[in-house]
């Protein structure tokens, strides 16, 4: 039997770790995987492959793509994720970096990771004014119209991109709304270009915010470190002098998820 998984391409995966190991390999790709690629790099047979991918869908933890072909991952296996980062000792060191980060900006700071229809907060960390923007962890926010959202949709492929928007509802949420999937499009190559995103009363009328990607050791988005403010305080150009915080914020977290 082997003593580590690195050897799971060799086709002698034990028979009880087979599942382990395919959800394995598809959270690594950080993209949808069809079976026929799946059966190549694990070296299984195809039926085995289809056997283990239905199980897995049918428990929640993978779910097909738009191509309803290639498998990606589902609600429990997101969970699983978030639940590892938000393990005692990680979350203890999480809250101390974005707690010096928002006494540094004197603004909240949020931490989100993608569900399958919005960003969802993991963790944030409150100003000490008394006028602020109450979204409590386990908030669910629109990908497009929220800078934690149009972060995560500059990290995904293309192809995918434009598929996502073929079906995802682009609702106002306030009139600075982007309901265009075009324009939307151009700010979302706006954003890969400067690395950073942006909310300009998009989400909430009367609140701006940025967000930076948090990403692994592959450079694919785990999740995302925003701040965010009422106008009254700070404008977005305002809020914007504070990306050199967020920024270095954001490499200590890194550090921290790796």
């Amino acid at each position: 039997m082997p003593d580590d998984l690195s050897q799971s391409t060799t086709g002698h995966i034990p028979t009880n770790l087979r599942l382990l190991v395919l959800l394995e390999r598809i959270a690594a790709e950080g993209a949808p995987v069809s079976p026929s690629a799946l059966s190549t790099a694990l070296d299984l047979p195809k039926a085995t492959i289809h056997r283990l991918l239905a199980t897995a869908e049918d428990e929640g933890f993978l779910q097909r793509d738009l191509d309803g072909r290639s498998y990606g991952p589902g609600v429990r296996l997101r969970k699983l994720s978030a639940n590892t980062l938000s393990s005692q000792r990680v979350r203890t060191e999480r809250l101390l970096v974005m707690k010096a980060l928002a006494e540094e900006v004197g603004e909240t700071c949020n931490l989100a990771a993608p569900g399958r229809y919005g960003m969802v907060y993991l963790d944030r960390v409150e100003t000490h004014w008394p006028l602020r923007i109450q979204l409590p962890v386990g908030t669910q926010v629109p990908f497009h119209c929220t800078a934690s959202g149009k972060m995560y949709l500059s990290s995904l492929r293309q192809d995918k991109l434009l598929r996502l928007l073929e079906t995802m509802p682009l609702d106002p949420q306030t009139p600075a709304s982007i309901t265009d999937p075009k324009k939307l499009l151009d700010e979302i190559a706006a954003t890969r270009a400067r690395g950073y995103s942006t909310d300009d009363q998009e989400f909430m009328e009367g609140m701006a915010a940025i967000a930076i990607p948090i990403c692994d050791d592959k450079s694919r988005l785990l999740t995302t470190l925003s701040i965010h403010a009422p106008i009254q305080r700070h404008n977005l150009s305002e809020l914007e002098n504070s990306i050199d915080a967020l920024r270095r914020a954001g490499k200590s977290l890194e550090q921290i998820v790796l």
